[in-house]
């Protein structure tokens, strides 16, 4: 039987508040004169994977808990313009919100607003089982309560990926994602032994493949055949922002393998969106669509195979 979705996202969405400062780390000061300025728009990990699935052409449906507020107007606005298939349970504490320090050369520090969430709040299982059943693969978000819907999700047959972005390899809240998951994604940005901690991914867990993304230094790929590394793409436009580059290369490389390619392939394919995001302002939300991916790949095998 065919599925109506390929990806079925479970949880990661929230709003953010983007303030372009003059440098990071931000010294203190009494203020700031900011420029281009503040602004507030729907879109954290959740929704950019999806958003960046959907632009690929792959079947998306995402679901998460969000409230009935002006923040969750937006977030409802954010999936309707652009098609994304979106379930909604109420959050109580109200939508998930975070702000984002974004310097002058991209980089972001994000402080997210930690007390929506409750230690009561869940995903009701015969909606989780209703998508599942009709999905043929699940995203689940890092966010609170997405742990433990994964159970449900491998019960049902899926295979599941996951992002766990800045993790140091010891905090323990990650580890059901990482051993959970099928596929598992994680930054290099914090970890103390980015080997160590990918091996260990793989022995205890049931990945099959487990992607340290590592920004302009590309990314390192462990499967049972060994360790890759995956060098980086570079933008075609000015980098402007790194906020949802991860999520990108995640929905890249989530397309390569939901269509069948090989590991190095699906690897480049996400260095290819996470490159783009780059050029995407953080106020702006946007995503490279199927052809604008597929001829850069083919383009970048053209450069490989002539040894440019």
């Amino acid at each position: 039987m065919s599925s109506e979705y390929d990806v079925l996202v479970l949880g990661g969405s929230g709003v953010d508040t983007i303030v372009y400062v003059p440098e990071l780390p931000l010294p203190y000061a009494d203020s700031y004169m900011i420029r281009p300025g503040i602004e507030t728009r729907a879109g954290q990990t959740g929704d950019f994977v999806a958003l960046g699935l959907s632009a690929l052409g792959l079947r998306t449906h995402h679901l998460d808990m969000i409230g009935d507020d002006p923040p969750g107007d937006l977030l409802r606005a954010f999936h309707r313009d652009r098609g994304i298939a979106f379930t909604e349970v109420p959050l109580p504490g109200g939508t998930k919100r975070a702000v984002n320090l974004v310097g002058p050369d991209g980089r972001r520090l994000s402080l997210y607003d930690d007390s929506r969430s409750q230690e009561s709040d869940r995903l009701p299982e015969e909606l989780v089982g209703s998508l599942a059943a009709v999905s043929r693969h699940a995203h689940v978000s890092l966010t609170y309560p997405c742990a433990f819907a994964l159970p449900q999700l491998r019960e049902a047959g899926l295979t599941i990926s996951t992002d766990l972005h800045d993790w140091d390899g010891e905090n323990p809240y990650h580890e059901p994602f990482a051993y959970g998951a099928d596929l598992v994604f994680v930054s290099t940005t914090a970890l103390a032994d980015r080997e160590k901690t990918m091996h260990r991914i793989l022995e205890r867990g049931r990945a099959e493949v487990v992607i340290a993304t590592a920004g302009a230094e590309g990314a390192y790929l462990l499967s049972a055949d060994g360790l890759v590394h995956v060098p980086a793409v570079e933008p075609r436009e000015p980098v402007v922002d790194s906020n949802g580059a991860g999520d990108a290369f995640a929905a890249g490389f989530l397309f390569g393998r939901l269509t069948g390619e090989p590991l190095d392939r699906c690897a480049l394919y996400g260095s290819i969106a996470g490159a783009f995001a780059c050029t995407v302002p953080a106020t702006g939300t946007d995503a490279i669509d199927r052809t604008a991916l597929l001829r850069e790949a083919a383009a970048l095998n053209g450069l490989a195979e002539s040894g440019r």
